[in-house]
């Protein structure tokens, strides 16, 4: 037996052989390091070394594969020999790999600029309606600000490297294949894009003039593949959508927050010098007065004769929740389980896409159904697009893009002001645990009115102090709904007389109608008037037209090659509004003016508004021997925003770069694969002054503006000034530099880029306050003042882990680092800064640079607050000393630092092994600080009486617990709705973007179904989210804030969504 057993070993080692061999660049005879060597079929392999060597024992009968990025694979059959020497051919579609810019593409090695690119990919893993929620955590220089998780919100907030104006807008240029686009996010179907690139410096985005000032998000839609054959693709995907974001920590017991009230109203007595047994007894008589610092409900039953709550502050043990009047029954519900909801996603893609002698096609519709987590909200979309090429003649080409989308977007009652009672995000989130959300009869059944449930309006015997109606109620019974539909098109014509010469004329136009109707129902808050409707109608018409001539040439062959762009590009908006609203409703459940019989509250107004640019363009790209390059833009802009004789501006941008890989002293480091310096300058402008104000302002900033009406007695009109114009005013402009290298290394393995930036606005479009006596009603008006400085930095890398026949795994990171600094204002304010109720502006600091009372902690000795007060010279200037005070309207106001992140972004990776692919994606933020206002009024340093308690409070200050830093429980409302310092908290996050597992059917198994591909998956988007305090999510906002504005908002907001979902994709 051992004799057999050392013969099959013999015979088994026979059979295997140790091959040694060096694998190289068939192109330039180079080793090719860190290449996969694998045996075929199996997971045998190694990497060669940074020479190009390998060594593998393997079968004698078996093939090698040979891979590495930027090569095509080679096989190989051992047939028994020791040496193989592998000759890899390059792949040039991947060496001359593309990224979109301005007016055109660029080869990778080539740009000189700065820009980011995303692929199809990646923007399908995001489970979204907007297609720039993929843009978060992947790349650098780009902040995304989700402010609302409102499926039909229309998109997030898009910061590229720092806030470049103070009054201006400071949102990127989109344009979708070329052109402008007005439009909202949402109505592009993700599915339906290509790629993405985010171009962040002036050598990128300088061209587009007047709107690239602040970064330039470039969306291509996809196009036909090379294939004779269509390409049929279906995908489809179900899921659900529930809230991301948990309720902070509260107190949810009724009993504990009833004990907490009490101690609070006893304390309130015993710290005014009462004795105890007055404080018991205040306590006692006024727990449920509602008048009188009391919660107005009670909703536990205690035993006749005895007390409600001891003298230990617990609740009577014999106390039964629920508590009857005779006529109604009351007991707590749990407003938040009740008013939160999982809801259903569906999602359905169907394209058609393929390239045939002369015509390259992509057609796809799409439908979307995104549920929100309240009752009444919810996204649809419907969409279409159709993109062809045509090449009618040898020497022109017509090419033509076209979508539609129509939307349906359902939005809850809620609203962007703080404190209100008609919020349902608000009032569920601070409601108190004690309080009913229904009305019950005596013997405690739900009453029903109409068919209806009767919700707890304060119509009892019992009244909320702190909240009134219902606003559950009230997102049950009124409708907000808006309609929409979205074209857009472009139609252009190429010309090529000459070799090397081009000829576009492109014409794009969009157009958008929205249609809201808002019904405030009788049976909600809207009864005293019967109901009331709202109605409006805007129409957005934008018409861009480009003619572009374009010249290329490497002069024979030549080590010279150039590409001169020159054009002319005008641009037509016209925005129309009209709306209207009246009260009482005939029906109560239709919310149409038609239907609506008031006559003193009715109310119309309209506009019509243009706003035009136009501009002239040249760009000259200039290469040598595939090492130098250098690039030049011009631009003169005109914008309509301003005055006659204001109106022009010259923008423009340098660039150079050096491919250091490709110089001959290079030759002999070959784990080097691409090293390139790069650097630019350039100017761009922004006209934008107030993007979100009334329609005058927004498009004419530099005209008066008045309102007039009419005296039916007397039979005059009359005006009033109302905006304040300024004809002098003119470009803000913001110059920027860049410099960085890009590099591949290690055949690969680890690729990426440095970056320095530097962008400095000046001329700044600002609001400067001027006394009413002159004359203005506004007590501002425009100016051109001041400058502001965003230096930082980014890193952004990627790699490959493993490359074989059967395993590719890769990762990506990046992080960005900026600092915002003003350099000069206006010379009223230079002195001392221009001074808001939470923030400075000053020389030196940010535009978030926190302007606050400052807490310095517990006094020890008797639990009162104490805050830092400015010692002052006797004109009033501080002397930079500082005294404690425990008087709270003693307190100064003190800079305390920019509340911007230190560092921002994001990681991921993607592995496909054998069929399966997983990806995951993440983003993070370190280093900056959060206004956290909701947890100030969960501390009630205002009169909230009634809603909620964080859980933070039961560590308040005793005798006993001296040493804490929240202050006493004794109902100070000094402080009320001031921002002050110990509510600024970390805003560090991380956050779990997307998590995606798929499996893809083998193609044996595909061809006997007929199909070209099947793959199945799950996808989680917007997993989680882990911050400095549960309930607060640092992405809603950039971070400075008070109780009732800014990042304190966030409790009054439609919560991110957590989404998760199971799909598949055919294609045919």
């Amino acid at each position: 037996m051992l004799a057999v057993l050392t013969t099959a070993a013999a015979s088994a080692q026979d059979l295997s052989v140790t091959v040694t061999g060096k694998v190289t660049d068939a192109a330039t005879n180079e080793p090719v390091p860190y290449a996969s060597v694998h045996l075929e079929g199996t997971t045998i392999g190694i990497s060669t070394d940074g020479e190009g060597i390998y060594s593998i024992t393997v079968p004698t009968d078996g093939y090698l594969v040979f891979s590495s990025i930027g090569y095509k694979t080679l096989e190989i059959a051992i047939e028994s020999r020791e040496r193989i020497d592998a000759a890899l051919e390059p792949d040039s579609e991947y060496l001359e790999e593309t990224i979109v810019i301005a007016y055109g593409t660029a080869t990778k090695r080539s740009f000189t600029g700065s820009a980011s690119m995303i692929d199809a990919e990646t923007i399908e893993n995001r489970v979204s309606t907007n297609v720039t929620s993929a843009l978060a955590g992947t790349t650098p220089g780009v902040q995304v600000i989700s402010s609302s998780g409102d499926p039909g919100s229309g998109g997030s907030t898009i910061r590229i490297r720092g806030i470049g104006s103070m009054s201006a807008s400071n949102s990127p240029l989109y344009i979708v294949d070329g052109m402008p686009y007005d439009g909202s996010i949402s109505d592009i179907n993700p599915n339906d894009v290509e790629s993405m690139s985010v171009l962040k410096d002036a050598a990128a985005s300088a061209i587009y003039g007047a709107r690239g000032a602040n970064g330039v998000v470039l969306i291509t839609t996809k196009r036909g593949k090379g294939s004779s054959e269509a390409n049929v693709r279906f995908d489809a995907r179900w899921g659900s959508n529930s809230r991301l974001i948990p309720q902070y920590d509260v107190i949810d017991d009724p009993a504990l927050y009833y004990e907490t009230h009490y101690r609070m109203m006893y304390n309130s007595q015993i710290y005014a010098g009462k004795s105890a047994d007055e404080a018991y007894a205040y306590a006692d008589a006024n727990l449920f007065n509602q008048n009188n610092g009391g919660l107005g409900y009670q909703v536990f039953t205690v035993p006749d004769g005895e007390k409600f709550i001891g003298p230990d502050f617990r609740l009577n043990p014999d106390a039964k929740l629920g508590y009857s009047d005779g006529e109604y029954y009351y007991i707590p519900d749990d407003w938040y389980s009740q008013t939160f909801r999982n809801s259903f996603r569906q999602e359905y893609n169907l394209s058609v896409s393929g390239a045939k002698d002369k015509l390259n096609y992509y057609g796809s519709v799409g439908y979307l159904n995104d549920g929100g987590i309240v009752a009444n909200s919810g996204y649809q979309r419907y969409t279409a697009r159709i993109n062809a090429d045509y090449q009618a003649k040898p020497w022109m080409k017509v090419a033509t893009t076209m979508s539609y989308a129509h939307s349906d977007s359902e939005t809850a009652s809620y609203t962007d002001t703080y404190g209100s009672s008609a919020n349902v995000f608000y009032v569920t989130n601070m409601m108190g645990p004690i309080y009913p959300l229904y009305v019950r009869d005596a013997e405690g059944r739900i009453m029903k009115e109409n068919g209806m449930k009767v919700y707890d309006a304060n119509q009892t015997n019992f009244i909320r102090p702190s909240f009134v109606g219902n606003a559950v109620r009230d997102n049950m019974v009124n409708r907000k709904r808006s309609y929409s539909d979205f074209i857009s098109g472009k139609w252009g014509v190429i010309l090529t007389p000459v070799e090397g010469l081009s000829l576009t004329a492109n014409v794009g136009l969009t157009n958008e109608n929205t249609r809201y109707n808002a019904l405030y129902s009788r049976f909600g808050s809207q009864s005293s008037t019967d109901g009331l409707a709202y109605a409006s109608q805007s129409r957005t018409f934008a018409v861009n037209s480009q003619y572009l001539a374009e010249y290329k040439s490497d002069f024979n062959g030549s080590a010279h090659s150039i590409d001169v762009l020159a054009g002319y590009e005008i641009y037509k908006l016209k925005e129309q509004f009209l709306e209207g609203q009246n009260d009482h409703l005939f029906n109560p459940y239709i919310g149409e003016l038609g239907n609506a019989d008031g006559t003193s509250a009715k109310q119309t107004s309209s506009y019509t508004a243009d706003y035009l640019t136009q501009g002239f363009l040249t760009r000259v790209q200039y290469e040598y021997d595939g090492r130098y390059f250098a690039s030049g833009s011009y631009r003169r802009d005109a914008s309509s925003r301003f005055a006659p004789g204001h109106r022009w501006g010259d923008f423009g941008s340098v660039g150079a770069a050096w491919l250091i890989s490709s110089e001959e002293f290079m030759s002999g480091v070959p784990w080097i694969g691409m090293l390139k310096l790069k650097v630019s300058y350039g100017v761009q402008g922004n006209d934008n002054l107030y993007p979100n104000a009334n329609y005058a302002r927004k498009y004419y900033p530099y005209s008066d503006n008045y309102t007039h009406s009419y005296n039916e007695g007397t039979g005059e009109y009359s005006t009033e000034l109302d905006y304040k114009g300024n004809n002098e005013l003119t470009w803000e402009s913001s110059h920027s530099f860049n410099t960085g290298i890009d590099f591949e290394l290690f055949g690969n393995r680890l690729n990426g880029s440095a970056e320095f930036f530097s962008r400095r606005t000046t001329d700044l479009l600002y609001s400067k306050d001027v006394p009413l006596s002159a004359g203005n009603p506004t007590g501002y008006y425009p100016v051109n003042v001041g400058s502001i400085v965003n230096n930082g930095f980014e890193f952004n890398l990627d790699g490959i882990i493993m490359n074989t026949s059967y395993v590719q795994w890769t990762w990506n990171a990046n992080l960005s680092h900026y600092r915002n600094r003003i350099v000069s204002l206006d010379s009223s304010v230079s002195e001392k800064g221009i001074i808001g109720g939470n923030y400075i502006y000053r020389v030196g600091g940010s535009l978030y640079q926190a302007y606050m009372r400052k807490y310095a902690g517990v006094n020890p000795e008797n639990g009162k607050a104490m805050w830092y007060s400015k010692v002052t010279d006797k004109d009033g200037e501080w002397t930079g000393e500082s005294v404690v005070t425990e008087t709270f309207s003693d307190a100064s106001q003190y800079d305390l630092g920019s509340v911007l992140p230190k560092v921002y972004g994001g990681f991921g990776t993607s592995l496909k092994a054998y069929g399966f692919d997983l990806s995951a994606q993440f983003s993070f933020q370190l280093g900056g600080r959060y206004y956290d206002g909701t947890y100030q009024a969960l501390m009630h340093t205002s009169s909230g009486i009634g809603t909620a308690w964080h859980k933070d409070v039961l560590d308040s200050w005793t005798p006993e617990n001296s040493g804490s830093r929240i202050p006493r429980l004794d109902g100070d409302t000094s402080v009320g709705q001031t921002a002050v310092s110990n509510y600024l908290i970390r805003s560090d996050y991380l956050s779990v973007n997307n998590i995606t597992l798929g499996y893809t059917l083998p193609e044996e198994v595909t061809e006997r179904l007929k199909i070209s591909g099947l793959r199945v998956y799950v996808s989680g988007d917007n997993l989680a989210v882990i911050s400095a305090r549960k309930g607060m999510d640092p992405r809603f906002s950039m971070g400075l804030g008070s109780l009732s504005s800014g990042s304190g908002l966030n409790s009054g907001s439609y919560s991110a969504m957590r989404t998760i979902t199971a799909g598949i994709t055919l294609t045919f």
